[in-house]
């Protein structure tokens, strides 16, 4: 279900995805609105759940996870209580950042923050290997981080 939004919620959605840490004093000035206004506007977008939660973003290399990898997992059964199972040992696994079940030539893609290939390795053993229903999955390396975020496009 999508939230109603009108062009003042927009306005302070796309500027709180910007920066975080803007104060209600000022997004009411970039909104034209009071400060009560901006109030009584972001508790309602939390209330319906448009607002998840407040974040900021760290440089992985600056905290020792300088290597992003991508994962394709094949299940063998696609029993609904084995694929929960699994959904919630990629959602307990920190270096875990994306987690998506998905359609297609794989059943899983997660994405990885890690700090080498033997940190990454040691996590296959755990998440993959010693999973019975693990059929296979395939690892790409990210070279590069050409884009990544989170910011939802604002129309």
């Amino acid at each position: 279900m999508t939230a109603p939004l009108d062009a003042y919620d927009k306005i302070l959605l796309r500027a709180l995805q910007a920066d975080a840490s803007l104060s209600q004093q000022r997004l009411g000035q970039l909104a034209n609105l009071s400060t009560a206004a901006v109030n009584r506007r972001l508790k309602a977008l939390q209330q319906a759940g448009v607002i998840e939660r407040h974040s900021i973003v760290i440089n992985p290399k600056a905290v020792g996870c300088g290597l992003t990898i991508v994962v394709e997992v094949q299940v063998a059964d696609e029993r609904i209580d084995l694929l929960d199972d699994m959904q919630r040992q990629f959602q307990r696994c920190n270096e875990v950042q994306q987690c998506y079940y998905v359609a297609g030539g794989c059943d899983f893609v997660l994405i990885f923050l890690v700090a080498d290939m033997e940190h990454y390795v040691d996590l296959t053993h755990q998440l993959f290997h010693a999973n019975s229903n693990v059929k296979s999955f395939k690892t790409l390396v990210a070279m590069n981080r050409v884009k990544t975020g989170m910011d939802v496009p604002i129309v």
